[in-house]
């Protein structure tokens, strides 16, 4: 077993060839290598592979033998400093390994085809292979200064690929937000790992918890000082999970490739912030105060996620509030100290988003064939619906991970998701009251993100992109007046005919025109490539192929029985608690795991009756028996019903309008530190030109000035020079005389 735990330094480093390859191969054979790139594909994928077994490996020996093993090597060694690289297996290493080796698999296999279209096909596939090895170095780092060295290499990763699509300019500050955003909180975790550096004399995780505990026992450090390290060390979680308040990079960072969304949103970078929380545990929570200050970062991202989440239009957007969410579920079992549910989450919430976010990019596809390539319109629930009966395996499968996020039983989410509720009772009740309030919310917005998308009439050919009904169409593109000429010479592949406003049906009509056949012949599939042999054109939405439903239906097992590693069923500790056993040693808890059905029966009809309104509410305001009205968002409509609203609407207004302006929170950045810095910045630069330089070059203008006065005045004569001496000199006789008179 021993041997076996040898090898583990490999699990970072599988991967990273590829990427390596791929570089060297389009610098010295550009052509051959993009010629044979499903062949790179296939080397990510199998090298991932390895991984994923090699971890599986090291955690079923973990579960047998509750086993810790850690390996260190010296790499700089100073006198007294020394800084030690090496790698640590314990169980919270072997879980994070399993999720990103599984998740990124499957991802890896959906990207084949999603990306297939794409120019940088090559290019995905080395940050892809890239951003695995960050996170598995990070995870099985074991000090700080090494976190915090795979910490920005997978911030340069996550930079990459946010920002894939470069050229598109929202893409290009997208990822700019979130560089900038993640490096507020990066800059707080270098101050607190030298911090405490200088407080404990170490890096290592061992030494410095047990230094660090010793200190605390005997009242031998600063308490306001270990505290602003701690908070220094958590802002850098706060940024990088996605917590308030800087949280605002999260929603921009969809406008990458959906992969890369489901990878991050998933079990890779927003997890990497609860890691660092987890893994930092037993030194927070000797810490007065500072796991109450995570804890209330975690409600309030708990409850602001699922608010944001209520009026997105956006697909993607929609499902990356619930991320945010989501995640500040699990940064709030960490404050209450539930460690156990905190990762319990971690891993169903990882599997049921994952399905989620592979299906949006499924139905994305989908509308692609009908909207060209435009994410305005191809990620618009707005322009969705009545998806059901086009791609039903994915309306299946995003079935199951909504109803898996919403908490109904048996799926992975309601598990975990009812520990952490039913832990904050005893916690706090107003935390409680919040986070039981927010599992409702969440069953509301993600049904209302169900039913905008797959249920009712498809109207991508009935409504426009604003909702307005007097305005012309936004978006038809394979529908025209009957037996009208559609003439444009300038149309390319994926680009919408726009239809002239005699020719547009009408908004409440029922009747589908037919389509032009200029028009049919000018349409191509999304996926056409040259040389590829795909020719498939559809008037309607189509379901994926094979290589993209097969991540999904693997994702589907996951949601449905990942669930149960927490039950435990014949005996007295369930898998999960077996497996965490030596991580909650370290902290120093008795963990009871013991299950009372009957209470928890009553528990979970609680949170199951709080989902379920939740989704009733939801059928309510967007039941499919709307038709061609579902998707004009009723809350929305409150926005346009003239001056004359009660106080009723005027609330509802408000809550639109707070959740589909972000909280207001990115335009209270813009406003007061975007036009702020650059204010202050023009405050500095007049200062520094008028005031600082302005002095010293303003004596030497008035020297100037004096020198020439002074050059005018002399004549040169002596007799001049001596008048003027003695008229100063019997001046100052005379002022001085009066003064000390």
């Amino acid at each position: 077993m021993e041997q076996t735990y040898q090898y583990a330094w490999i699990i970072p480093f599988l991967p990273l060839p590829v990427p390596m390859l791929i570089g060297l191969g389009l610098l010295l054979f550009p052509t051959a290598t993009k010629s044979l790139r499903r062949m790179w594909a296939f080397q990510s994928i199998l090298l991932l592979s390895i991984v994923m077994i090699f971890s599986m490996n090291l955690s079923i020996q973990q579960i047998n033998s509750s086993s810790v093993y850690q390996y260190v090597w010296s790499w700089i060694i100073n006198n007294d400093f020394s800084l030690e690289f090496g790698y640590l297996i314990d169980p919270l290493t072997s879980i994070m390994s399993i999720l990103i080796t599984t998740v990124g698999i499957l991802v890896l296999i959906y990207s084949d085809n999603y990306m297939s279209h794409d120019d940088g096909y090559l290019r995905f596939f080395a940050y892809m292979s890239f951003f695995s090895t960050s996170m598995l170095g990070l995870v099985t780092s074991s000090n700080l200064i090494q976190i915090y060295i795979f910490w920005e290499l997978v911030g340069i990763c996550s930079y990459l690929l946010i920002g894939f699509w470069f050229t598109r300019p929202v893409a290009a500050k997208a990822c700019q937000k979130a560089f900038v955003t993640n490096r507020v909180g990066d800059f707080g975790l270098l101050l607190g790992i030298l911090g405490f550096y200088w407080i404990t004399g170490s890096f290592e995780f061992r030494d410095l918890f047990q230094i660090f505990n010793n200190l605390i026992s005997n009242n031998e450090v600063n308490f306001v000082f270990v505290t602003l390290c701690a908070v220094l060390l958590f802002a850098g979680a706060i940024a990088k999970s996605a917590q308030f308040p800087l949280h605002v990079w999260l929603p921009d960072a969809m406008e990458g490739p959906t992969p890369i969304s489901a990878l991050i949103h998933a079990a890779t970078m927003v997890a990497a912030g609860i890691f660092l929380v987890a893994r930092l545990m037993p030194l927070f929570i000797v810490i007065p105060h500072i796991m109450n200050f995570i804890s209330l970062i975690g409600i309030i991202t708990v409850f602001l996620g699922a608010t944001l989440a209520l009026a997105q239009k956006d697909i993607k957007r929609g499902l990356a509030y619930s991320t945010m969410s989501q995640l500040g579920y699990m940064m709030l079992a960490l404050g209450m100290g539930s460690y156990r549910s905190a990762l319990f989450h971690l891993i169903t919430h990882a599997y049921s988003k994952a399905l989620l976010f592979l299906g949006s990019g499924s139905v994305i596809h989908s509308m692609e064939t009908l909207v060209g390539y435009c994410p305005k319109k191809s990620q618009n629930m707005v322009l969705m619906g009545g998806l059901t009966k086009h791609i039903p395996i994915t309306k299946n499968s995003f079935l199951l991970g909504t109803l898996s996020l919403c908490g109904i039983p048996p799926l992975a989410c309601f598990w975990s998701k009812d520990e952490i509720l039913n832990d904050s009772w005893l916690y706090s009740p107003s935390f409680a009251i919040i986070a039981w309030s927010t599992a409702g919310l969440t069953a509301f917005y993600m049904f209302r993100i169900y039913l905008l998308t797959f249920e009712g009439h498809l109207n991508v050919h009935f409504q426009n992109y604003s909702g307005k009904r007097n305005t012309p169409l936004y978006s038809i593109s394979l529908w025209g007046k009957e037996g009208s000429k559609i003439s444009n010479k300038n149309f390319r592949l994926g680009t919408l005919l726009k239809m002239k406003k005699n020719g547009r049906p009408s908004f409440f009509s029922n009747k589908v025109y037919k389509m032009d056949e200029n028009v049919r012949n000018l349409i191509q599939p999304f996926l056409s490539i040259p040389n590829f042999g795909n020719t498939k054109t559809s008037l309607y939405p189509y379901e994926s192929d094979n290589t993209m439903l097969f991540p999904i239906l693997i994702l589907i097992l996951f949601t449905l029985f990942v669930g149960f590693l927490g039950i435990p069923f014949n005996q007295d500790v369930d898998i999960l608690t077996k497996w965490l056993t030596p991580s909650i040693n370290l902290l120093h808890k008795n963990l009871n795991n013991s299950i009372d059905w009957y209470e928890f029966c009553n528990d979970a009809v609680f949170s199951v009756s709080i989902a379920s309104f939740g989704i009733f509410i939801a059928f309510f305001l967007y039941k499919p028996v709307y038709s061609s009205f579902q998707n004009l968002d009723l809350i929305n409509s409150f926005v346009k019903m003239g001056p004359k609203r009660n106080f009723s609407d005027k609330i509802k207004n408000a809550i639109y309008d707070w959740s589909y302006n972000r909280g207001y929170i990115d335009a209270f950045y813009g406003t007061f530190l975007t036009v702020g810095m650059r204010k202050l910045a023009e405050f500095t630069h007049f200062f520094d030109r008028r005031i600082i330089d302005g002095i010293p070059n303003g004596v030497g203008l008035m020297s100037f000035f004096v020198a020439e006065v002074i050059k005018s005045v002399g004549g040169g004569r002596i007799s001049s020079y001596l008048f003027f001496y003695f008229s100063y000199v019997s001046i100052f006789l005379l002022i001085y005389y009066f003064l000390n008179f």
